[in-house]
């Protein structure tokens, strides 16, 4: 690479730069205040594009204030919107746990996207270039875009306002002292009602602004909102939560990364064809997971301190009685029923059920009695999946021999994944999972040669015995049922009190000599083994994988289907696994926008249940059993 185009990349990293920063200042600033890991972050980044493209189109392409103006005005629009979405639904969850909160924010994100969809369409939508900015300046004899010189601009530009804004106003010292501690802002009789309001409309208009200036670059489209919060994400923990230094300067080393890998393209190394412009999908993450191992608070972030009522120990799980086994053989009567009560479809959609309520069982184990967060699980199902799949089509092997595989990959995946994971906690272990996650996607989905890539594989059929679908159901049903019910055993085998004793109270764990790391570690390979068999189950269903099954929307239905049920159950991740496959399916049958239906249903679970459901309905029980001994 010669020096021009040295020069050139380099300019290109600066420019993706300061749109980067934007969104990832903006989601850290409401982390930093509200701790909320805001999903829907990155739906106020697409909203920016798409309310951008509307105005500009409304006050004229060719105006230059038409075009400066209606990109100010989309960012404060869109920051309105974050206040609504701050007043209306998290302002009534503020002291819900965290994950319900993330909940909330997911469901937000289902509703944005159909409601962008509504009033834009499917279709990409082409924005303007920029008026009186639509040339290109020579550099080292390459042309470099004229608007790319303003984006360089921009991210130091803001920058040093938010500088300014947080160390010099009496505004932003409150927001500086609610990082630290929000409780005692409060007792000093700061309203933490209004403060949060403006911290929402400043990150959310952070988020629109980011979206609206891209509009020259790229397309406004319904995909912007999951692979920008992604990248939100890993900026923000590389630079450090709350630091907007660090998302600077994460935001800064990455673009760069990325502009080089672009630049040097294919190159020859010894003999081998390395593609570099391919790191690009996964660069990001590959920079996250290095900095997490070698410094887990970021770049330039501090070690969080614990906040008050984080080490509040969950409810004691009571030992399995009789009633509740009764009420398992009860289910699996029903279970054992559906061939003679529904279609072979309803048998599909029964083992989806079957198979995401494993998934989500092993979601749980390390969400509920391990206390380790995980945005990446779907790599072990995916895992699993494609182990199956490649002993069945490339050793031939039979497919009971190929189902074998899948919890032995998934778990091998786990073991490997989690020996960094459990070094870290809170947000930093669930990003490092996501890192991990997104590392596999990537070599699944560009190793053509072996995987199928993009494409995925075929012909994954049972064998001759399993290719009636009553008879699978059976078996796929058995397997996922058994496998459930172990793990609820394991959970409660002196294996799951460690896991317990080392969640609820770390140091005095180790102090009675339990090495809770190790203990964590196997919990990890553990959940890894049995997603993967979750994995390899449903590929024998489907007869054919894609990497989609290792993607970040599929970690992401089993944190709602765990959250939806109620994580401090046994039976919250199965209930919650019915109940969104089960809506899930109904509601896309009979509407197009079946995602804002979903999340307004989300939604007003979250509110009204924010125990989950199953945790609700245990929550009734008692209260029905106490009312029964007072009236006896």
């Amino acid at each position: 690479m010669s020096f021009a185009n040295i020069v050139i990349q380099f300019l290109n990293g600066l420019a993706g730069t300061s749109s980067l920063f934007l969104v990832a200042a903006g989601l850290s600033i409401i982390f930093g205040v509200s701790r909320i890991v805001n999903f829907a972050h990155g739906s106020l980044y697409m909203l920016g594009i798409y309310v951008a493209y509307s105005l500009i189109e409304w006050f004229g392409r060719s105006s230059v204030l038409g075009f400066w103006g209606g990109v100010l005005l989309a960012a404060v629009i869109v920051g309105l919107i974050g206040v609504v979405i701050e007043v209306v639904v998290l302002r009534r969850i503020y002291r819900a746990p965290e994950l319900f909160q993330l909940l909330a924010t997911f469901a937000l994100v289902l509703v944005i996207k159909d409601a962008a969809l509504y009033i834009w369409g499917a279709e990409d939508l082409l924005g303007p270039r920029a008026p009186a900015l639509r040339g290109a300046v020579e550099i080292f004899g390459n042309r470099f875009p004229q608007y790319d010189l303003v984006l360089i601009a921009i991210g130091p530009l803001v920058l040093g306002l938010l500088w300014l804004l947080l160390n010099r106003t009496r505004w932003g010292t409150l927001v500086r002292a609610a990082t630290q501690d929000r409780e005692m802002v409060g007792a000093l009789g700061v309203n933490q009602a209004g403060l949060f309001t403006g911290v929402f409309f400043l990150g959310a208009f952070l988020a629109g602004l980011g979206g609206a200036v891209q509009i020259p670059r790229e397309p406004a489209q319904l995909m912007l909102d999951i692979t920008v919060i992604s990248d939100a994400f890993v900026i923000v923990v590389v630079g450090g939560m709350g630091s907007i230094g660090g998302a600077f300067l994460a935001a800064l080393v990455i673009a760069e990364i990325k502009a080089f890998c672009i630049g040097i393209g294919d190159v020859s190394v010894l003999g081998f064809d390395l593609s570099f412009s391919k790191l690009t999908l996964v660069v990001e993450f590959l920079v996250m997971a290095g900095v997490l191992v070698a410094r887990p608070w970021g770049l330039l972030g501090k070690p969080q301190a614990a906040q008050r009522g984080a080490g509040t120990v969950e409810p004691l799980m009571h030992p399995l009685t009789g009633k509740f086994w009764l009420a398992v053989l009860a289910a699996v009567a029903v279970l054992a029923a559906m061939p003679l009560l529904g279609d072979s479809y309803w048998l599909v959609l029964m083992i989806d059920m079957a198979v995401f309520a494993l998934f989500a069982v092993t979601l749980h184990v390390l969400m509920g009695p391990s206390g380790m967060v995980s945005f990446g699980h779907a790599a072990y199902f995916g895992l699993g999946s494609y182990g199956a799949a490649l002993v069945l089509l490339k050793l031939h092997a039979p497919m009971t021999l190929s189902l074998v595989a899948a919890p032995v990959v998934g778990g091998l995946g786990a073991l490997l994944f989690g020996w960094f994971c459990v070094r870290l906690s809170g947000v930093y272990l669930a990003m490092l999972t996501l890192a991990f996650a997104q590392i596999a996607w990537s070599v699944i989905f560009q190793w053509d040669a072996f995987t199928g890539g993009s494409n995925g594989l075929i012909g994954l059929w049972p064998s001759e015995w399993l290719k009636d679908r009553t008879v699978y159901y059976f078996f796929a049903t058995a397997l996922c049922t058994g496998a459930i019910l172990v793990l609820w055993r394991i959970v409660h085998a002196p294996f799951g009190y460690v896991l317990r004793a080392g969640r609820d109270s770390t140091l005095r764990a180790d102090a009675i000599g339990i090495n809770v790391r190790r203990f964590q570690w196997y919990g990890f390979a553990l959940a890894g083994a049995f997603a993967g068999l979750a994995g390899g189950i449903f590929a024998f269903s489907k007869g054919s994988i894609s990497p989609e099954q290792l993607s970040v929307s599929r970690s992401v239905d089993g944190l709602v289907m765990v959250l939806l049920g109620g994580v401090q159950t046994l039976t919250g991740p199965v209930v919650g696994a019915a109940a969104f496959t089960w809506l899930q399916d109904m509601i896309a049958r009979n509407t197009e926008y079946w995602r804002a239906v979903l999340g307004c249903t989300i939604l007003v679970i979250v509110i009204a249940f924010p125990q989950g459901i199953a945790g609700f309905l245990k929550e009734m029980a008692i209260r029905v059993g106490l009312r029964r001994e007072g009236t006896s």
